[in-house]
């Protein structure tokens, strides 16, 4: 038995550069982190004692007796893609909801594979991970997703990832103090709407509006360069980050008609006028988590404002997905 724990993530800016249909021809950054809630695989050979080949359980049970029956779309591409023979039984559990903006398609793709490969007794780098995850999803399943979730669902940390043309990618940590991380850390105020939607769909969207908005998209590419100076001035600036914060999120909603919706917009303003600098709508758009960069002393009355909203609390994940157990021939 192997059981993985893959971070969840937060995008902070330059978000729809991570695209290959963008970086591929002017480069692409991004900042963000995966943070300490968590998505958990667990992945055994099944006994050949059943009616059926691989036992499945998310939140649906599938019993599948071949790798084209399998109903969930990376566990079917990945034992596809592997060209597993044997049965296996999967087991899906996740701390924060899925369809929910915060990479959790894509850490439920690395926890999977991080998981593969343990069981046949190999260990993948990050960057390796990463790639394997990102031509899965790109390649193999042919979704409209981005790049980014992927590496942090791997790497873990507080990152700048720049994208090259070549299809390359760096990966710099932001280097902060722990007093500037935790006051960075203290400004978030971190919500769920209460509405799922599938990015794939949202992201189509963009995709399809990319070349009109493309000054768009080169601006929120050079916020990228402005955020990682405030982040690592000396003293952090939270106003400024803020909005910086709320710059973008104006940009990113003029990316397609599909990112906001009447009720996300009255979220968002509801916690500006009760003194949220700024924030954004993470992932593609449509729902799922809100994210607000608040001054301390304003921070209870925004969390009032967001009373009927579920608030979370989350720190910073600095490992990336990690093999928690590791049992290859146990049951």
């Amino acid at each position: 038995m192997i059981i993985t724990r893959t971070p969840f993530r937060i995008s902070l800016f330059g978000g729809g550069t991570d695209f290959p249909q963008w970086y591929d021809d002017h480069g692409g950054a991004v900042i963000g982190t995966a943070i300490n809630r968590y998505c958990y695989i667990t992945l055994r050979r099944l006994p050949p004692f059943f009616e059926y080949k691989h036992r499945i359980v998310y939140s649906k049970i599938e019993l599948a007796k071949t790798n084209a029956d399998i109903i969930h779309p990376s566990i079917r591409a990945v034992f596809q893609d592997k060209n597993i023979t044997e049965g296996m039984e999967l087991h899906h559990n996740g701390d924060l909801p899925a369809l929910s903006g915060l990479g959790s398609s894509s850490s439920f793709t690395v926890g999977l594979l991080n998981s593969y490969h343990a069981l046949n007794g190999a260990m993948s780098s990050k960057m390796d991970l990463a790639k394997e995850a990102i031509r899965i999803e790109q390649h193999v399943i042919k979704e409209n997703v981005g790049s980014q979730d992927q590496i942090w669902a791997a790497y873990g940390g507080f990152n700048r990832i720049d994208f090259n043309r070549d299809g390359s990618f760096n990966v710099r940590p932001i280097v902060m103090t722990n007093d500037k991380r935790e006051q960075l850390r203290s400004s978030f105020v971190f919500c769920f709407t209460g509405l799922s939607r599938f990015s794939s769909d949202i992201t189509k969207s963009t995709l399809d509006n990319m070349a009109s908005r493309s000054r768009h998209l080169f601006a929120m590419r050079s916020m990228v360069d402005e955020a990682t100076n405030l982040l690592e001035q000396p003293t952090l600036s939270i106003r400024a980050l803020g909005e910086l914060l709320h710059e973008s999120w104006s940009l990113k909603r003029e990316l397609s008609d599909a990112v906001s919706n009447a009720e996300i917009d009255e979220t968002y303003q509801a916690a500006r006028d009760a003194g949220a600098i700024g924030g954004k709508v993470l992932g593609a758009g449509g729902g799922g988590f809100m994210l607000f960069i608040v001054e301390p002393e304003k921070k209870k009355a925004v969390e009032k404002a967001l009373s009927k909203l579920v608030q979370v609390e989350c720190d910073f994940d600095t490992a990336g997905s990690q093999v928690v157990v590791y049992e290859p021939d146990g049951f």
